[in-house]
């Protein structure tokens, strides 16, 4: 004889216990993987003896294990391994192809996502408009670091002896007039590298108008993945005259935001 299909009560009560179960890992997550009961039960505002009821099986299963020293639960190898799992997942390009195809269609302009390779910043995703704007670059081609909005974004958020060799080998090779293309940044500056980086990063982005190219202007903010650091950038360019490079523009604000929710799917909650 079949066996009756469970009540519509029975399966939302199966559907509420898994929900809680994952507010309570996703709490310990928030709370840096190491909690107390008592700070479990006020996160996800639920009673002490209900979150242990759930730690308990969470224990039997590896998710958590609990401290024998300060009772406090820790994420366990089980967590760690589906962590890991989502992690190998995390590749900035795919992540962000939807974000290319919005940009593209809502602003009408050409995006792109670019990585730091060993010759540099370099594209490896584009998406160009009907009418794409006629500047030399596609897939494979390799950006320069200062005079270029994508470079400048990886300057802002990158670290590391490499990258500052590379900014100042870029500044020390160049002209006195490209120099004086970079705003407030002139040879007389003492520290020029350093007041860009810490414009980009107060600004959120990089902003370039007929810089790299006349009549071209572009926005990138980085893309950060679980630690913070920067794994890629995103970019949209187009033609000057009718594409607002300030900070706080539509196009700026765009930008921003996308990068930031890429971020996000790759583990990123700063």
């Amino acid at each position: 004889m079949p066996t009756a299909a469970p009540e519509p009560s029975a399966r939302r009560r199966r559907v509420q216990s898994a929900e809680t179960g994952m507010a309570i890992l996703k709490a310990l997550a928030r709370l840096g993987g190491a909690a107390s009961l008592t700070a479990l039960a006020q996160a996800v505002e639920e009673s002490t003896a209900k979150v242990h009821r759930y730690l308990a099986s969470m224990v039997e299963e590896g998710l958590v294990v609990q401290d024998v020293t300060s009772q406090r639960y820790v994420l366990g190898p089980e967590a760690i391994h589906i962590g890991l799992a989502a992690l190998r997942q995390c590749d900035p390009i795919r992540a962000g192809e939807p974000a290319l195809l919005r940009l593209q269609a809502e602003l009408g302009v050409t995006c792109f996502i670019a990585v730091m390779g060993n010759r540099g910043p370099t594209i490896l995703r584009i998406e160009e408009p009907p009418l794409p704007v006629v500047v030399n670059v596609r897939a494979g081609s390799v950006l320069p670091l200062l005079w270029s909005a994508t470079g400048q974004a990886f300057l802002g958020w990158m670290e590391g002896e490499a990258i500052d060799q590379q900014a100042q080998s870029d500044w020390d090779a160049a002209s006195a007039a490209q120099r004086m293309l970079l705003t407030d940044l002139d040879a007389t500056t003492a520290s020029p590298i350093d007041v860009l980086r810490a414009r980009v990063r107060a600004q959120g982005c990089a902003t370039v108008r007929d810089l790299l190219t006349a009549g071209i202007s572009a926005v990138a903010a980085p893309i950060l993945q679980h630690d913070g650091h920067v794994v890629a950038v995103l970019t949209a360019l187009g033609a000057s005259g009718g594409f607002d490079p300030a900070p706080d523009g539509r196009i700026a604000v765009r930008v921003v935001r996308e990068a930031g929710e890429i971020s996000r799917a790759l583990g990123w909650v700063g």
